[in-house]
């Protein structure tokens, strides 16, 4: 069974990756800091949008996957698809940004949706 649905959003969310990660480098560059954060605030803000989206994007993905391979109807995975899309972007604009604000609140909340909705159905389908 091939796992379409998460396959597009595998790329989709792997091409965001690449901004995130060139956003902390040109900022390294910038200010010549090679290691941590050297107290600079924009620096700090990158490296924490990028290392958030490193931390969340792939458990939800890997239980995306795993509940369309035991069939999860395609609406569920379509909503935990573009509620983590929305919920990542909002997060990593609102952190890059202005490092707080009630977006990159929603944002979390927009991440944890599919990841406990995917989990749920995994352990669901477990018992099965």
């Amino acid at each position: 069974m091939t796992i379409h649905t998460t396959i597009l959003f595998i790329g989709v969310f792997a091409l965001i990756q690449v901004p995130l990660t060139v956003m902390v480098g040109y900022r390294r560059v910038q200010t010549n800091i090679q290691f941590l954060d050297g107290g600079d605030q924009t620096l700090l803000r990158r490296m924490r949008a990028h290392a958030n989206y490193t931390e969340n994007v792939p458990i939800v993905l890997l239980a995306m996957a795993a509940a369309e391979h035991a069939q999860a109807p395609q609406w569920l995975l379509w909503a935990g698809g573009v509620s983590l899309l929305v919920g990542r972007l909002m997060h990593a604009a609102v952190l890059i940004l202005r490092g707080w604000g009630l977006p990159r609140a929603l944002g979390m909340i927009l991440t944890f949706l599919p990841m406990l909705t995917f989990g749920g159905w995994c352990v669901a389908q477990a018992f099965r």
